[in-house]
């Protein structure tokens, strides 16, 4: 019993319940990115690039013999990818951007110092002539 309750505890700590929110909305965000970068971006830059399909681009080590399929390296891909990854990491910079902006607006501006008392403006004062004395 005692292990069921520390495990219920611990699931429905915020920090764990945020976490799987997060990890949901990533995976949904992440389907976008990935529409934007297939449907949107790669044609653009495949009709700059001669009509070349980075995703048919690759390096065929072994040709296919009857059913056996080609082995290949596939680059293509692996330059979609890095484009995928790129806009995912430059959307969530502008999301996390976005976020820590609105944070400093709540922040209160700190709150001037306190006027020096009247003991520290006579010491200042007498530190001061004795200064120009010396």
């Amino acid at each position: 019993m005692a292990i069921g309750k520390e495990f219920k505890e611990f699931a429905m700590r915020g920090n764990v319940v945020d976490l799987a929110v997060g990890v949901i909305i990533g995976a949904a965000f992440g389907k976008i990115v990935t529409s934007l970068v297939n449907d949107i971006i790669m044609p653009p830059i495949g009709m700059l690039t001669g009509g070349i399909d980075f995703k048919d681009l690759k390096y065929v080590l072994k040709p296919a013999v009857d059913k056996t399929p080609e082995t290949a390296i596939n680059y293509g891909l692996f330059i979609n990818n890095i484009i995928d990854f790129i806009i995912v990491a430059f959307c969530i910079f502008l999301i996390v951007k976005g976020i820590n902006s609105m944070k400093k607006k709540e922040e209160a501006a700190p709150a001037a110092p306190p006027e020096p008392t009247k003991e520290e403006v006579l010491l200042t004062e007498i530190r001061d002539l004795l200064a120009k004395k010396a």
